[in-house]
């Protein structure tokens, strides 16, 4: 319903329209990229949502749009523009095919009888990375085993969000059934990324970048790798050790995206499982790309993924924290702890709420973007450690009158 009516409303316009069918985010982008004369894209998602919770993914002439450039479209509405001179005009196209082409590029070049050789799981959670999964499979070398690749909205296995343990739970018992090397989850619009390990560990989306930053920098010594506020201090410390120039950027894949193409880094990363590579691709979010570069990396440096995983740092860290507060107050009970911070000379990024450094570790508070909350999360290299950061964040949030729930 959503989709005729931005149709019909794009045409009256005078928006000429190419319809490229259901399918995930990620194959949008792509279509936005790849095909000539193509001046934006807008993809109708809920992504892992329920099913009467939907929305729009914008990109125009390879850009997000997002934050300002909403508003700026609101303000472009309620003026009253001038009716155009012509109906747009509607085209429709199969684009599936050639993104799935474009997806192999992915293992270009990587040997034959390693490749024949995989065993991989891929849960696509009944979401939109389904039909383009089993096209995928359909031509990849190797054992592969699917689950729930039927497009429905009601997500009838489980929910389709891998940054939820929960979620990945049938994904890990295919994987310890069947003895796969790893098992892939997405999120409902096929743009957030999940993995576990040929052992049944859930691989955190932020230590993932480790892993595809020492593939990238064996071609690109020196190359920048962004990762958000939301991530480890070990990814960070990480990609310097290695040799990247790492950055932080504010929470959030478009902010993400944009920074990609502003700073021309090759890689980047959200704590969530978004994923992005300018190399060899387009720099934008795609989950079901980036299994593919797991594989890719998992062959050229010569160990399975459990062995990839097994070489990664094991910070000590909560879950998101959400503080309740009344809307009107976030603003106010961010900046009384600010100036707090500042006036004890408390090392803190600004960059994105308040992340603050300590002897143990970090904690980062912010205000959430959808709901009456601050939310914050800490990390310090042991238990004792953490206890020790949640202390300090717990007493700043008790200065302005938020207390542990």
């Amino acid at each position: 319903m959503l989709e005729a009516a931005l149709v019909e409303g794009l045409r009256d316009a005078g928006c000429d329209v190419l319809r490229i069918g259901a399918g995930p985010t990620p194959m949008l982008y792509f279509a936005e990229r790849a095909i000539d004369g193509v001046d934006g894209g807008i993809e109708v998602t809920g992504s892992h949502n329920p099913p009467d919770h939907n929305g729009f993914k914008l990109q125009l002439r390879g850009r997000p749009f997002f934050g300002p450039d909403i508003l700026g479209l609101d303000a472009l509405a309620r003026s009253a523009p001038v009716a155009a001179a012509r109906r747009g005009r509607i085209e429709t196209t199969d684009v599936l095919p050639a993104y799935v082409e474009a997806l192999l590029g992915a293992l270009r070049g990587l040997d034959p009888a390693a490749l024949a050789g995989l065993r991989i799981g891929w849960d696509a959670g009944h979401g939109a990375a389904g039909p383009v999964i089993e096209a995928l499979v359909a031509r990849l070398p190797g054992e592969h085993h699917l689950l729930y690749t039927s497009m429905d909205g009601r997500f009838p296995a489980h929910h389709p969000d891998p940054s939820v343990a929960a979620n990945l739970a049938d994904l890990q018992r295919l994987v310890g059934e069947k003895r796969l090397d790893c098992g892939f989850a997405f999120d409902g619009d096929g743009d957030r990324l999940g993995v576990i390990d040929g052992e049944g560990r859930i691989i955190r989306s932020d230590l993932l970048l480790l892993i595809y930053a020492e593939d990238l920098l064996q071609r690109h010594p020196g190359a920048s790798v962004i990762a958000d506020v939301k991530a480890s201090q070990a990814v960070f410390d990480g990609l310097a050790a290695m040799g990247a120039r790492p950055q932080m950027a504010r929470t959030g894949h478009s902010n993400i995206k944009a920074r990609m193409q502003e700073s021309g880094a090759l890689l980047g990363g959200e704590m969530t499982g978004h994923l992005f590579f300018a190399e060899a691709w387009y720099g934008f979010d795609d989950a079901i790309h980036a299994a593919l570069r797991l594989i890719a990396a998992s062959l050229r440096l010569g160990r399975p993924v459990a062995g990839l995983h097994d070489g990664l740092p094991r910070p000590v860290n909560t879950d998101e924290l959400r503080f309740a507060i009344a809307e009107d107050r976030k603003a106010a009970a961010m900046a009384a702890v600010a100036r707090r911070l500042a006036a004890r000379g408390a090392k803190a990024i600004t960059l994105d709420g308040l992340r603050v450094t300590t002897a143990d570790g970090w904690w980062l508070l912010r205000t959430s973007n959808t709901e009456a909350a601050l939310v914050a999360r800490a990390e310090a290299r042991d238990a004792a450690g953490l206890a020790r950061v949640l202390v300090e964040l717990y007493a700043e949030l008790a200065v302005v009158g938020i207390t542990r729930a």
